[in-house]
């Protein structure tokens, strides 16, 4: 565990770099109230952005009777509906994740604080929620540019204690928020009960679903030699092991084998799949590699 003093999740150059960043959505979602979000749906707004025919029983009010005095035909004006974007994030905060220098749950914390500045400069929806081994009370939705000090506030607040149970954190959260929207968890996914139901159930609300898995740089290249009694720090199981050569060659195998069948597991669910390290550079994570992968442009 590491005791250094965990630095500020942002700092006011990067808020200037994400003003001009927003969340995108690979699906089309009906949202609860106006926002600013222009949608790819046609509704009611006041942009114009298409004619269709006239049907029996169509509203009226939106003949475009300027075409009807020079075709002498009805059509009725189609606008761009604005939509209202809801932005989740789900935070692991077990004990495993309080690993590393910077912490995994600092590195979590950053990641979360940076979408969510995103999400409320362009008046999205933010909820905010973490979990060990249960579903843990979280921030209810915020909106606007006002609200950064309430995120910052809650996910300061954090720290990392108990077991793993994704299984259980979102079988809670996907009653506990029965819209739809984007919704990113941010772990570590190391879970001895898997991620294969947890995510169902986040597939089942038909959401768009991204994955931060975030590991040490210890993890993934251990350092360690002799003969070592290794305590897991959630449940303290314990194992005796000589570390040798081919031992860590096996691990490293291992490692990337699971990382590559998660990845494989999600990329055939329409999941994406974000891994990275503690020690990645955080800025780039959020400027480039997300925008690579859709999630903000």
């Amino acid at each position: 565990m590491s005791t250094a003093t965990p630095s500020p999740l942002l700092d006011p150059e990067f808020l200037t770099k994400l003003e001009q960043l927003e969340l995108i959505s690979r699906k089309i979602f009906v949202g609860r109230m106006k926002g600013e979000r222009r949608s790819r749906r046609r509704g009611s707004s006041v942009e114009f952005a298409d004619h269709r025919n006239y049907s029996v029983g169509d509203d009226l009010r939106h003949i475009d009777w300027n075409v009807y005095g020079r075709l002498d035909k009805l059509f009725l004006k189609l606008f761009l509906e604005e939509e209202d974007l809801h932005f989740y994030t789900l935070v692991d905060t077990s004990l495993s994740m309080d690993f590393g220098d910077p912490t995994k749950l600092h590195y979590a914390k950053q990641v979360a604080a940076a979408l969510s500045f995103i999400g409320l400069v362009n008046h999205d929806r933010i909820v905010l929620d973490s979990f060990s081994s249960a579903l843990e009370p979280g921030l209810s939705s915020v909106r606007g540019r006002s609200q950064m000090w309430r995120v910052v506030q809650y996910l300061d607040q954090l720290q990392a204690h108990g077991g793993s149970d994704l299984t259980a954190a979102t079988r809670s959260f996907a009653i506990k928020h029965p819209g739809k929207g984007i919704v990113v968890v941010i772990s570590d996914f190391m879970d001895k009960r898997g991620y294969e139901d947890a995510l169902r159930y986040l597939l089942a609300r038909d959401m768009d679903i991204y994955v931060v898995q975030v590991l040490s740089r210890e993890e993934v290249e251990p350092e360690l030699t002799g003969d070592l009694r290794l305590v897991d720090c959630e449940d303290d199981d314990e194992a005796e092991i000589t570390v040798s050569a081919p031992l860590i060659k096996r691990y490293k195998e291992t490692l990337d084998a699971y990382v590559g069948g998660f990845r494989e597991w999600c990329t055939r669910r329409g999941i994406s799949h974000i891994f990275t390290t503690n020690h990645a550079p955080f800025d780039k994570l959020i400027l480039n590699y997300l925008r690579e992968r859709g999630l903000v442009k």
